[in-house]
């Protein structure tokens, strides 16, 4: 199995920014897939997921601002992200599990397998 992430980059605070992650080697469909971030010096949080049935959670701090969607054709997972700030700044991963159960999904433990990360940066 396969996590390619993509999309990062340097954006202003209130700028718009699309993810990408793309995956092989697994039926993608079955699979929950998730994005998780990670700042410095800090631990990695749950940002948002998509059940393989296409029901999505978010993070709190995220919430009406990313939006995550899947496109089964292509094995790939998107992550919207609108009105960006500065403390968005992180390095984003996919990650992907086909068994997991709804009450883990915010759990980075819960999930098998990851991308190797796409940094975003929001300046001020």
């Amino acid at each position: 199995v396969q996590l390619q992430a993509s999309g990062g980059g340097l954006v202003q605070a209130g700028d718009s920014l699309r993810l990408s992650c793309a995956a092989s080697g697994l039926t993608f469909s079955r699979y929950t897939m998730a994005w998780f971030r990670q700042a410095p010096g800090k631990e990695r949080e749950f940002v948002a997921c998509i059940r393989w049935s296409g029901h999505t959670y978010y993070a709190d701090s995220v919430k009406s601002r990313f939006t995550m969607s899947r496109d089964n054709t292509k094995n790939t997972v998107y992550l919207q992200m609108n009105s960006l700030k500065p403390e968005d700044t992180a390095v984003y991963y996919c990650a992907g599990d086909q068994s997991i159960i709804l009450s883990s999904i915010r759990r980075s433990d819960a999930y098998d397998y990851w991308g190797q990360g796409t940094l975003v940066t929001v300046s001020s």
